[in-house]
């Protein structure tokens, strides 16, 4: 809570950080961090282990791993697929049975129309696509013994279909009995220092919306029968904690709540968001491609 506003965060990492400054030492939740030199990148692994540790910090038991990387932002390719090539062995992982062969369904969320909502579908847009020609030909067509199924969606929002997200996944799930389903959503940060720069993966799901107070139903292994991997980039931070942060520097003034008040539904993003937003989701695209075809850059002779 800042000033009897509670942050929203969709990081496991900030929401630790938050309980970590006031109670120290969390039971019930493991952390591990490690630094990549080649890639620049710090990662950290919070796994929550009890029912008590995921109320406390407001998320489901599970495991997130969160990528932080400053130089994310740069228009550097090289740096960019080092940073894919990470992310891929993350995701290999975190995936069940990753080794097997698999059908995977993977859902990109948000609205294409608001730039900073926009990451699920161009990360879509940019993925490869296998199930149709595997079905049609078999996986002889790409000249391999094991191929994932690959097989992708779109929902939109509810505003164009009337629809919750959560009832055209699930169909689709019903319809195409994917082994594993992959979530790419946009997401919002505590910290304008993790804004674009910061990239969460979890094996918990993901609830559409939260982060900017919307919720919707939860996209989870325990509504889709089968496990979902979510992955996401905060893109906004709300702007009541950023004149938070402002006003902790500063003398009280008495104005604060009427300040909060009017901030409460208002969410910061970058001026340079368009950019962003497609450098990101070809970083994350290509790491999942190289996720599911299995083929690692230092694995190659």
């Amino acid at each position: 809570m800042v000033n009897g506003y509670k942050i929203r965060t969709d990081l496991a990492l900030e929401a630790r950080e938050s309980v970590g400054e006031a109670n120290g030492e969390m039971r019930g939740v493991e952390i591990e961090e490690s630094y990549s030199e080649k890639a620049e990148v710090k990662m950290t692994k919070v796994i929550i282990h009890t029912k008590n540790a995921a109320r406390d910090l407001g998320k489901p038991m599970g495991t997130y791993i969160t990528l932080e990387a400053p130089a994310m932002l740069e228009a550097d390719e090289d740096y960019h697929r080092e940073i894919s090539e990470l992310m891929a062995r993350e995701l290999d992982d975190i995936i069940p049975n990753s080794e097997k062969e698999q059908a995977v369904l993977v859902v990109g969320l948000g609205n294409r129309e608001v730039t900073a909502d926009a990451l699920g579908p161009n990360v879509v847009d940019n993925l490869f696509i296998t199930r149709h020609v595997i079905l049609e030909y078999g996986k002889a067509a790409y000249n391999r013994t094991k191929m994932n199924l690959v097989s992708s969606i779109v929902p939109g929002v509810m505003a164009a279909t009337g629809m919750e997200t959560a009832e055209i996944v699930k169909g689709v799930v019903e319809q195409t009995r994917p082994d594993v389903v992959i979530v790419i959503d946009a997401l919002a940060a505590r910290s304008t220092k993790r804004l674009n720069r910061t990239i969460q993966i979890t094996n918990t799901g993901i609830h559409p919306g939260s982060g900017v107070g919307n919720h919707r139903n939860a996209l989870t292994k325990e509504s889709l029968g089968v496990p979902v991997i979510a992955i996401g980039v905060p893109t906004v931070v709300d702007a009541a904690t950023i004149v938070s942060d402002a006003l902790e520097k500063a003398p009280y003034s008495g104005e604060e709540p009427k300040v909060f008040a009017e901030l409460n539904n208002m969410y910061v993003t970058s001026k340079d968001i368009d950019a962003t937003i497609k450098r990101l989701s070809f970083m994350i695209s290509e790491a999942i491609n190289i996720a599911l075809d299995g083929e690692f850059e230092e694995d190659k002779v």
